[in-house]
């Protein structure tokens, strides 16, 4: 029973094929209906018009002049339409006058409407009559014979026989040819996902040049697969790159940790010894808690705590914090911001991302150089905090990396430092629905957090 409210190729055929029939089955219906209403109030209403004719002719002319008429209206009608029956007859029901030799067995002997088989020529005729009672005891019958339109009514409902057949062979044809073709793609797509499965993450399921359903879903699975791969691809690099930047730190504190238990130092030595070790500890937590941080920010948690920010004075606070440290380099540090800029955000997250884009800033700029933060609303309504320096930049097939976590470029390999400082302050703009854009300061660097008004 299951199996037939599956949703498949030869279930939804047979559901239009049933759908279509039962709608054509109304529509004839309501077609019969009207037609039978329309065809058997039309003849009533033939008849009673020529009951009411010839009973006039009697009131006014009498029966020899009805008799006459009657054998008019026989003679001119009867032989080219054998559907007309008139019968005029006296009180003991004897012909008087008509196209019938007697008082037919199944009419009844009272006014109004009767259907009744009479025999005519031998045989039984479906007909429909009236009889009016005349003065002096005379009964007028007249009738019709309702075959007349059996030869139209048959031709209809032979047609509605046949377009029901010819809707269920198209349609039934129809579903197993549409089920053959989606078995055939269905097909080398479970092909291509057997590949994927097996481990190659770079197989693509078949598309074709076309544009229905199946191909608009085939570009979208292509896609989610394009995005697992990176996915998976980035997940492999952040697991080398912390096995590779976790090892130097606890290289290090290892051969602190031996060169004190063998050597025994003095206790001056001892205790730089273990201050860096303690160094060395807090570079391990510092990766760990960025990485926190990161997975936080890329579940989405941090958007509960949202409120409405002034974007200009974060960045004004942020240069403040690090003035001090700029100058300790030599180095200006402005701040330009064209508040306020109401944004909603997480105040702390946006301070924490300025923060690392001006700590990149003094890091790698160069001493008695410049850096300006700026925060202002773009033409297009967005709001830009900008951070720019006065260094070596970085160039131009770096930047879309440089984002990345635990890349470091060439410029930054021997300052310290694991890589996740700029994907920290992507993560916290794509938070807030944002982004980060890297462009040339000319010299220098500009990193711009656009975030939307």
């Amino acid at each position: 029973m299951n199996r037939l409210f599956r949703l498949s190729a030869a279930n939804l055929a047979l559901a239009f094929v049933g759908a279509s029939v039962a709608a054509l089955a109304l529509f004839a219906a309501a077609l019969w209906y009207a037609w039978s209403h329309t065809i058997g109030s039309g003849r009533e209403a033939v008849l009673a018009s020529d009951a009411d004719r010839m009973a006039a002719i009697y009131q006014r002319d009498g029966m020899d002049v009805l008799r006459h008429a009657i054998d008019l209206d026989v003679g001119r009608r009867y032989g080219e339409h054998a559907h007309v029956i008139v019968l005029l007859a006296d009180a003991a029901h004897r012909p008087v006058a008509g196209n019938l030799p007697r008082w037919p067995d199944g009419v009844q002997d009272a006014d109004g409407f009767q259907h009744a088989d009479i025999a005519i020529d031998g045989r039984p005729v479906s007909t429909v009559v009236i009889v009016r009672h005349l003065a002096g005891g005379y009964r007028l019958l007249v009738g019709r014979d309702v075959r007349r339109f059996e030869t139209l009514e048959d031709t209809f409902l032979f047609g509605l026989l046949g377009a029901a057949a010819l809707l269920s062979v198209v349609g039934i044809g129809g579903g197993f040819l549409m089920r053959r073709s989606l078995l055939a793609q269905v097909q080398s797509i479970n092909q291509a996902t057997h590949e994927i499965v097996q481990g190659n993450l770079s197989h693509r399921l078949p598309a074709r040049a076309g544009a229905d359903e199946l191909d608009a879903l085939v570009d979208t699975v292509n896609r989610m697969l394009d995005q697992i791969e990176n996915l998976v691809e980035g997940v492999r690099n952040v697991s080398n790159s912390i096995a590779h930047d976790l090892r130097t730190p606890l290289s290090e504190l290892r051969s602190r940790l031996e060169e004190l238990a063998v050597t025994r130092p003095a206790p001056e030595r001892t205790w730089a010894e273990i201050d860096g070790a303690i160094a060395d500890v807090d570079r391990v937590i510092g990766i760990f808690n960025a990485l926190l941080r990161m997975a936080e920010l890329d579940t989405g948690v941090r958007r509960a705590g949202f409120v409405d920010v002034d974007a200009a004075h974060v960045a004004t606070e942020a240069a403040e914090f690090y003035q001090p440290v700029a100058e300790l380099r030599g180095m200006t540090l402005r701040c330009e911001a064209y508040g306020p800029l109401p944004v909603r955000g997480d105040p702390l997250l946006l301070a924490q991302a300025l923060g690392n884009l001006i700590d990149n800033a003094i890091k790698y700029g160069p001493e008695q150089g410049s850096i300006r933060v700026s925060a202002l609303r773009a033409r297009d309504g967005s709001i830009a905090l900008s951070v720019a320096d006065t260094g070596r930049g970085i160039p131009d097939e770096e930047k879309p990396r440089v984002p990345e976590r635990f890349y470091r470029g060439d410029a930054s390999r021997g300052t310290p430092g694991v890589g996740l400082g700029l994907s920290l302050v992507a993560s916290v703009a794509k938070l807030h629905g944002g982004r980060l854009e890297l462009a040339d300061n000319e010299p220098g660097l500009k990193a711009t957090i656009v975030l939307p008004g």
